[in-house]
Order: C-alpha cells, then structure tokens, then sequence
C-alpha cells in the first residue's frame, strides 16, 4: 500500500512538473512571439508615417525624385518583411528604410522654407517617437528571447521542447554597418 501511494505521488509529480514545463515553455515563446509583434506595429507605424513626410517634402523638392523612389522602395519592403517571422529580415529592412530617411532628412536640409514648415516638423516628431519606440521593442524583445533561449538550453525545462514545440528564438540584431550613419549625395 505505501508502495502504491509513493508511486502515485511520483507519478502526479512528474505529470504535474511536466504540465508546469509545458505551460511556461510555451507562454515564454508567445511572449517572444508578441515582442517580435511589437517591432512589426512600430515598423509599420513608421513605414505610415512615410507617406505624409514624402509628400510634405516633394511640395519643397519636386527634382529629388530618386530619393522619393528609394524610400516608397524601402517603405514596401519594411511592410513585407513585417508580415514574416524573420528578425534579419526585419533588420535589414529596418536599415534600409532608416539610410533613406537619412537622405529625404538631407533633402529637407537643402530647403529653409520646408524645415519651417508646421506638418514637416510635427511629422519629425512623429518620426522621432517612432525611432525611439522601435528601440525599445527591439530591446523587448531580445529580452524575452533571452528568456525563452535560457529555459531552451537549461535543465530542466530543455527536456520538455520537443513536446512543447519550443525551440530557441533568433536575436533582432541590426544588419553590419547599421552603427555607421550612412553617406548622403546628391
């Protein structure tokens, strides 16, 4: 009988540790899976707000034309790669969209009348918030990747991956040369 009731309390301790695993294993991934979210809303966010600066901005430059191409170019690619899983992805798109607001930011430079200009600066404003919320969701989320990998690759909880189908996450890191401000020429 003491048997029995040591193997039955055994037995309920391990299904219990194995659901406990299970659960924080996989609410840990869903929380990487959201911050990851999260970059994407303030790209995109950003990527919206690229419009209004390009056509604020083209009233003043009507002649920079390539830099307006680049920019819808990189806009576009922020919003595909937004609709993926892929931080790199993400990343690369994320600098070029930044390399060409360097350039629409030296166009407006060229024009005195448009750094005056009421919706030119509260656009900057925006933009600059934006930047500043894009940071911290990148920083957001490589914390809670950092969770996430540490349970991956620590006992106990790496024993239970293959049955919560977790697995360890990739950083967001910025692609080479993003700690570099990029040249701008006309």
């Amino acid at each position: 009988m003491l048997i029995a009731l040591i193997v039955v309390v055994v037995l309920v301790a391990v299904v219990g540790f194995v659901i406990v695993g299970f659960n924080k294993l996989r609410t840990t991934d869903i929380g990487a899976q959201e911050a990851l979210g999260g970059i994407d809303v303030q790209l995109t966010r950003r990527a919206d707000l690229i419009p209004n600066l390009v056509e604020t901005v083209k009233g003043y430059a009507a002649h920079e034309k390539g830099v307006f191409e680049e920019v819808t170019a990189a806009r576009a690619g922020v919003v595909a790669a937004a609709k993926g899983d892929d931080p790199e992805a993400k990343a690369a798109a994320d600098q070029a969209l930044s390399q060409a607001l360097v350039k629409v930011n030296a166009v407006a430079e060229a024009y005195p009348d448009l750094k005056a200009n009421q919706n030119f600066l509260e656009l900057q404003q925006q933009l600059a918030e934006t930047e500043n919320q894009i940071s911290f969701a990148r920083q957001y989320y490589n914390d809670a990747v950092a969770t996430l990998n540490k349970l991956t690759q620590t006992i106990p909880w790496m024993f239970l991956t293959g049955i919560a189908n977790v697995h360890a996450r990739k950083f967001y890191d910025a692609p080479e040369g993003q700690e570099v401000a990029p040249a701008v020429e006309f």
